[in-house]
């Protein structure tokens, strides 16, 4: 009989350890291990602590180690937190055991060795998505740096166009050659607003005109508050790129049919019209960022790539190991999140409005939209400047896509794919897999980080973009005052909840784990651990990058800095 000495550390957070039985069992190719009771006459499995056993058997090349956990008398359940079980072979060989998880009494857990192996045509499937409840909240928090910024800027226009490349939702702005037909802007309207000399046609040309336009809230049901309508626009924005870089709003229609009742507003209209139609805009991209760029975009769509990695992948298996550090603590946000987001009461949409938004939205998403390089290029936005978020994102998917490429895994089909929305039906060659890896990475690691860590920064002063509107937009020109936007705004009590949210959303935790940290060490090869530390100084490089860059701007864009992008979706 040849002796193994097993390793066996518990987790260091709270109530991780246990006095109950355990036990493991050892497979090999040769056979396998009687059940025996890791006990060393103490409490041995403490939090935070390894404890040191040895068992004897003739096994061969070892496999699997099973452990089984069995209550300490009539105590009550003692969950474990085991981290891993390292084995020492009869030959010298140190083989470690990634578990990682709680363990309850009468479980079996099959861990199998941290060194990767190749697998075969494993499914990624799909998730469905759920609406949430209500959650009534009101806390107060105090101001920041920027808060206090955006409360002294938000009525100025250079301030507004900065928010749609800097903001938190720098995600549906593009480049413009041709007007839409139902957004009948004239040459004579925008004329003052442009250099001296030039054209709306010549600056088309240039690439200097950018558009957004919010047709996908055309029509979408609002609710009632205290028995009055709440109001939403659907409407369109022409940017103007001026000499100095600065992206300008130049002119906006609220509605997407114009006519009399739905006219175009101009910086030079009277100064509460331009206001309130800022305003309006400015809340249904608000409304589009939280539900659709923040929830559907990020939280939900890491949801299914968690449960797809979880019911399809072994935990062997090489893209496993890759990607479960990205999934932590993202089914447990998400069951909070729907009660917090899509709650029916923190917006001017109801549940109902708020699943046509998410319906709609679904129904256009192609792949191209979710890789960041090939929706920059579409978007036309590769050179406009100053635009923070392109730049170090870009520089994030570089660094991703070097360690998705080193870790050379196989080829996977992907069940109820629709070739109309350009995600592919299965992967042919490692490029392919590392696109689709590293695009997963971003999503819930720098995208998450991106839309939703500066939502207090631009979403708690209220008038800079409400998610929540008490009057109609205006119908006609030079009627308003700042009384009407007042009215316009919500009151006290949802001005706070909305300030609330956003600083809730905004909020950091204790136990942080930031990209490119792998407490967890799913990996036990050499190689992998090389990646790992060759992402962790190029992630090092972009930390200095960034922030040497930052201090030289008047707002600092410092959201998608390796110091505060998380690894996963947990908030």
């Amino acid at each position: 009989m040849a002796e193994y000495k097993l390793k066996v550390t518990t987790g260091a957070m709270k109530h991780a350890g246990t006095m109950d039985h355990i036990y493991v069992i050892l497979l090999g190719t040769e056979g396998q291990s009687p059940r025996t009771e890791l006990n060393n006459l103490g409490i041995d499995f403490i939090a935070g602590k390894a404890s040191c056993f040895k068992t004897s058997s003739s096994l061969g090349k070892l496999l699997l180690v099973k452990v089984e956990k069995d209550p300490f008398l009539l105590f009550p359940e003692d969950e474990w937190y085991c981290s891993k079980i390292e084995v020492t072979t009869p030959e010298d060989e140190e083989i470690v055991f990634p578990c990682y998880r709680w363990i309850s009494r009468g479980e079996f857990v099959e861990l199998r060795g941290g060194k990767g192996l190749t697998f075969l045509k494993y499914n990624i499937t799909n998730a469905d998505t759920l609406v949430s409840e209500n959650l009534n909240f009101a806390v107060w928090f105090p101001t920041f740096i920027i808060p206090e910024y955006v409360s002294e800027h938000w009525k100025e226009d250079d301030f507004f166009g900065f928010q749609f490349l800097n903001g938190t939702n720098p995600n549906v702005i593009k480049c413009c050659s041709k007007l839409p037909p139902n957004f009948p802007v004239t040459d004579e309207m925008v004329r003052p607003f442009l250099e001296t000399g030039t054209t709306l046609e010549k600056e088309m040309e240039e690439g200097n005109i950018f558009l957004c336009d919010q047709k996908i809230m055309d029509g979408i049901p609002t609710r009632q508050k205290d028995g009055n309508h709440l109001y939403v626009a659907a409407g369109l924005c022409l940017f103007y790129k001026n000499p100095e870089g600065k992206l300008l709003p130049i002119a906006i229609q609220l509605y997407q049919q114009p006519s009399e009742q739905n006219p175009i507003f101009l910086p030079s209209d009277l100064e509460t019209d331009w206001l309130l139609a800022k305003l309006f805009f400015r809340s249904s991209d608000l409304i589009q960022h939280q539900t659709l760029y923040h929830l559907m975009h990020t939280h939900y769509l890491a949801e299914v790539f968690t449960v797809a990695t979880f019911r399809c992948l072994p935990t062997i298996h090489p893209l496993y190991k890759l990607l479960i550090p990205h999934f932590r603590y993202t089914l447990h946000v998400n069951i909070l999140v729907r009660k917090l987001l899509l709650s029916p009461g923190g917006a001017s949409l109801g549940v109902e409005g708020l699943t046509e938004l998410m319906r709609r939205d679904l129904s256009q998403m192609t792949y191209s939209s979710l890789c960041l390089p090939e929706n920059i290029t579409e978007r036309g936005l590769e050179l406009i400047p100053n635009f923070y978020y392109r730049d170090d994102a870009l520089k994030l998917i570089n660094i991703q896509v070097k360690i998705s490429f080193q870790f050379k895994c196989c080829c996977c089909r992907i069940m109820d794919s629709d070739s109309a929305t350009g995600f592919p039906s299965c992967f042919n060659t490692i490029e392919e897999v590392a696109k689709f890896i590293t695009m997963v990475i971003f999503r819930v690691s720098a995208q998450h980080a991106a839309v939703n860590n500066g939502q207090y920064d631009y979403n708690s002063w209220v008038p800079n973009g409400s998610l929540l509107l008490c009057k109609p937009p205006p119908a006609t020109k030079g009627q308003s005052s700042m009384q009407t936007v007042l009215e316009t705004l919500p009151d006290v009590e949802d001005s706070v909840k909305i300030m609330s949210a956003a600083r809730i959303l905004s909020e950091k935790y204790t136990d942080v784990v930031l990209l490119g940290e792998f407490p967890e060490e799913h990996f036990d090869e050499p190689r992998p651990k090389e990646i790992i530390k060759a992402l962790q100084v190029d992630l090092y490089y972009l930390r200095e990058e960034i922030a040497a860059r930052n201090s030289q701007l008047e707002i600092p864009y410092t959201y998608l800095n390796p110091d505060v992008v998380e690894n996963s979706v947990t908030i």
